[in-house]
């Protein structure tokens, strides 16, 4: 191609992007902008197996590159409690969920949540607060045990408790008489190990979810989710998603959340912080604490006995490599794109107005924090907001401004590689979904007319969407 014909091209390649800032209605203008196979933009790799979310960006630079594999080690590593033999990855707990960033995010995926009681809580946890706030705006954590239950402890301190989860089933029927069941969990708090919980605890069950595109999610404007919103569904097209807003540690301010369940973490550095710290019971320059409560004394005693002489247990260093680790991980290409059944199903996604919520397309901003990330076009099928779900997929425990029946839009990105790299094909935030259609009929509340034209279609029109939604 010569020169004349590439400038023409990019022209108009731009024009639907240079369109975005003419036109007050952001979310028309997004929608309108077609969904390439290229789903992470310029960091897209080409990629379907089973380490298909452990690549580098493909725009990655030199340099980041040698940060990515630094960062990866940090990512793999198995911590252990002071003093461990290596000094660079001691500090684990004294309280702790896993002690690897990679046990939770195995292959880089999705959680597995447990098929019964007899199995512990290995790439999932329960959350936990009581009512009221705390003084940031936030949940307010159980008095002795805080706001997620550690499960696991180094020697000599006893863990909070042991989760159990049983599942209840339900049976339906589509339109055309097909039977399906679902299923849907209860907690039993059981074990605890510095007194009883409140009456009043609640609690929300969750997996983990898959690391891939963070770096993009983290890279979208402020402003571009501002517009989104539409809390007082003003449009009337029965859609009101909202933003959260809340505490970044990372500025000390109140931000829009885009990360997590319910959008309750503003940035990927604090999403970064806050999972070694709850999760693993590891501190970082943002978050240079413990997790043990006044009353947990032996946890306390452990604490003060490992704590490092200076700074925090992931050093600068490593907390930034690991951090550029997650802001590269690569979005894989759309696989068969150009296959019919895969482009009538994109087309039935937008027609049963799934498309509301989980938008195909977004873009960066041009001052993103690395330049791989700036001025992307990229289909993560996310808003980012809050919507109401629905009485059937309530926790009823708020988050934030999050109701105990509101959800983040989760990016649809990497959904059909879910079996290959996680080896199983649990979804939604509790892992109740066995699949793609179980996850669309446990859709309420906002999403309930699309659940239902889904439930209600023919045979073939659903096949159609599910071979699009595995494509993707």
């Amino acid at each position: 191609m010569n020169t004349a014909f590439k400038l023409i091209a990019l022209m108009t390649a731009l024009i639907p992007i240079l369109a975005l800032g003419q036109d007050s209605d952001l979310r028309a203008q997004l929608l309108a902008m077609p969904v390439t196979p290229d789903l992470g933009g310029l960091t897209t790799r080409p990629v379907a197996t089973m380490d298909a979310f452990t690549f580098v960006a493909a725009n990655a630079t030199p340099e980041h590159r040698k940060a990515f594999s630094r960062g990866n080690a940090v990512f793999i590593a198995l911590w252990m409690p002071t003093p461990g033999g290596n000094p660079a990855f001691e500090g684990l707990g004294p309280l702790f969920n896993r002690n690897s960033c990679f046990d939770c995010h195995l292959q880089n995926g999705r959680g597995k949540a447990p098929d019964g009681p007899k199995q512990t809580l290995d790439s999932s946890l329960v959350r936990v607060s009581v009512p009221g706030f705390d003084p940031n705006g936030g949940p307010n954590p159980v008095p002795v045990y805080g706001d997620q239950i550690r499960n696991r402890a180094i020697e000599g301190v006893p863990p909070e408790a042991q989760p159990t989860i049983s599942w209840t089933e339900t049976k339906g029927k589509y339109a055309d008489g097909t039977k399906f069941t679902l299923r849907a969990p209860t907690i039993k708090i059981t074990n605890p190990g510095y007194g009883p919980y409140p009456r009043d605890v609640m609690t929300s069950f969750r997996v983990s979810n898959p690391v891939i595109g963070l770096g993009l999610i983290d890279s979208v404007p402020e402003s571009t989710l501002e517009a989104l919103a539409d809390p007082d569904d003003k449009d009337g097209d029965g859609i009101s998603g909202q933003a959260n807003r809340v505490f970044d540690m990372t500025t000390k301010t109140k931000r829009i959340g885009r990360f997590g369940w319910k959008s309750n973490i503003a940035s990927l550095r604090h999403q970064n912080a806050n999972a070694a710290l709850t999760d693993m019971g590891v501190s970082t320059p943002t978050l240079p604490m413990d997790l043990c409560r006044p009353t947990q004394d032996a946890c306390a005693a452990a604490a003060r006995k490992a704590k490092p002489t200076t700074g925090s247990e992931i050093t600068p260093e490593q907390f930034e490599d690991v951090t550029l680790y997650m802001q590269l991980l690569a979005v894989p290409r759309q696989r068969g794109s150009e296959l019919p059944d895969v482009q009538r199903g994109e087309r039935v996604f937008r027609d049963m107005g799934c498309a509301a919520c989980h938008m195909p397309t977004l873009m960066t901003s041009p001052d993103a924090a690395l330049p791989e990330l700036r001025d992307q076009t990229f289909h993560p099928f996310t808003d980012l907001l809050l919507h109401d779900m629905g009485e059937g997929l309530a926790d009823h425990r708020p988050d934030w401004l999050a109701s105990g029946s509101e959800w983040r839009t989760t990016p649809l990105w990497g959904i059909g590689l879910t079996a290959k790299v996680s080896g199983h094909t649990y979804m939604l935030h509790d892992g109740r979904a066995r699949g793609i259609a179980e996850a669309i009929l446990w859709h309420g509340g906002e999403a309930e007319a699309a659940k239902e034209k889904f439930r209600t279609a023919p045979k073939a029109t659903r096949e159609d969407l599910l071979a699009f939604l595995n494509s993707i």
